[in-house]
C-alpha cells in the first residue's frame, strides 16, 4: 500500500532523511544508487552534499521563497496606510466602497480586485471559504440596456434584533430596482399589503421620474391573488390605470427575480448587521441615508461604475415615459386616483 498522499504534488524531505542522503552519498556509493533510494533528483542530491557542512540541521532546512524586494507594482506602504485608515473608521464598509473613496479622495488606481486580495492578506477581511453547494448555471438571460424596460420588485423582513423597542412591532422593506442601471428604491412599511404595495409603486414612479413598461415580482399574496379567484389585485389594477405590465416569476424560484434579491443581501450586510432604530420614523430617517449611499456604491457588474452614474451614462440613449403630471399635492397623486 502507498504511504503517498495524492493530495501534495511531492513529499518534501525531511531533515535527517537529506542527511543521510548527503552521508550515504559522501560513503563512496553511487550517485544513482542514492538518488533511487531516497527518491531524490541529482540536482537536489548534489546541493544538499554542497550546503552540508557536517552541522546538524540548519544549512539544510528549508528557505524562504519570499523575493528579497517587493514587485514594482504592489502596494506601496503609502496606500496600505489609506486603506487601514480607512477600514479603522469604518470597520463595516464594504470593499467597492472602500475602492471609490479611495478611488476619489486618494487617486486609488488599482483594480479593486486587487484592493480585495490586500485586505485579505492583511487579515482585514476573511478569505472566501471552499463551497459544497453544486453551482448553479443560469441559462441566457439578456439585461436590458435602456432605463425603465423592467423594474423588479420585492419585500424583505426588517431583523426584529435591529428594532430596540419591545412592542413586537414588525417592520417590512418594500424594494424596487431599475434592472438596466441598477438603481434601486427602498422605503419601509408596517405592514406587508396590497396598500402598502400601491403606495409603494407610487412612490417609487416620484423617486425614478419615469414610468416602466414592466414590473416584475415573485407570487406573494402582496402582489398577487395566490388563489384562483375573478377578482383584480389591487396591484393589477392600479398596474392597468398606469399602463403598466406586471410580471410574475415562476413560484419558489428566487433566482428569476436575482438582481433585487441580491440587493436586499447587500441591504442586510450593508446596513441591516449594523442598524439599531427606535421607532418607524427613525428607521426611515436611516434608511433614506442609506438609500443615498447605496446608490452611490460601485458594481463590478457596471463596469466598476455607481448605480447613479450608470443612470446618467443611459439616460441620453433611453426613452422612458416620464411620471404623470403630478398634482399640487403629491399626497394626491400616492394616495389618490391618477392615471397616466
Amino acid at each position: 500500500m502507498s504511504i503517498i498522499t495524492p493530495i501534495k504534488r511531492y513529499l518534501p524531505h525531511e531533515l535527517h532523511t537529506r542527511i543521510r542522503a548527503v552521508k550515504l552519498y559522501r560513503s563512496e556509493h553511487e550517485i544513482s544508487f542514492v538518488c533511487r533510494r531516497y527518491k531524490v533528483s541529482k540536482s537536489s542530491l548534489l546541493r544538499w552534499n554542497k550546503r552540508y557542512d557536517g552541522t546538524p540541521g540548519s544549512r539544510l532546512m528549508d528557505r524562504s521563497h519570499r523575493p528579497h524586494t517587493p514587485h514594482p507594482n504592489s502596494h506601496t506602504l503609502e496606500e496600505i496606510k489609506w486603506v487601514r485608515n480607512l477600514v479603522r473608521r469604518t470597520p463595516d464598509i464594504s470593499c467597492p466602497e472602500l475602492w471609490w473613496k479611495l478611488h476619489r479622495k486618494k487617486g486609488y488606481h488599482r483594480h479593486p480586485g486587487s484592493l480585495r486580495r490586500l485586505l485579505i492578506r492583511l487579515g482585514l477581511r476573511p478569505g472566501k471559504a471552499a463551497s459544497t453547494k453544486e453551482k448553479h448555471v443560469p441559462m441566457p438571460y439578456d439585461t436590458p440596456t435602456s432605463l425603465g424596460v423592467k423594474w423588479l420588485m420585492d419585500v424583505k423582513y426588517v431583523p426584529a434584533a435591529c428594532y430596540a423597542s419591545q412592542d413586537g412591532q414588525k417592520f417590512y422593506q418594500y424594494t424596487m430596482i431599475d434592472e438596466a442601471a441598477r438603481k434601486c428604491f427602498i422605503y419601509p412599511y408596517m405592514e406587508q399589503s396590497s396598500a402598502s404595495t400601491c403606495d409603494f409603486i407610487r412612490r417609487a414612479i416620484l423617486f425614478f421620474k419615469y414610468v416602466p413598461a414592466i414590473i416584475q415580482t415573485d407570487n406573494g399574496s402582496e402582489f398577487t391573488y395566490t388563489r384562483k379567484t375573478d377578482r383584480i389585485h389591487p396591484m393589477d389594477t392600479l398596474c392597468q390605470k398606469l399602463c403598466i405590465e406586471h410580471e410574475l416569476i415562476r413560484p419558489r424560484t428566487p433566482r428569476h427575480n436575482g438582481k433585487v434579491e441580491r440587493s436586499r443581501r447587500n441591504d442586510q450586510e450593508r446596513f441591516y448587521n449594523h442598524l439599531s432604530f427606535y421607532s418607524y420614523n427613525d428607521l426611515l430617517y436611516q434608511m433614506s441615508n442609506y438609500l443615498y449611499r447605496s446608490n452611490r456604491i460601485p458594481s463590478r457588474v457596471l463596469g466598476w461604475l455607481t448605480p447613479e452614474e450608470m443612470t446618467k451614462k443611459l439616460m441620453p440613449i433611453s426613452s422612458p415615459r416620464k411620471a404623470p403630471k403630478l398634482p399640487e399635492n403629491i399626497m394626491d397623486f400616492i394616495y389618490g386616483d391618477v392615471s397616466v
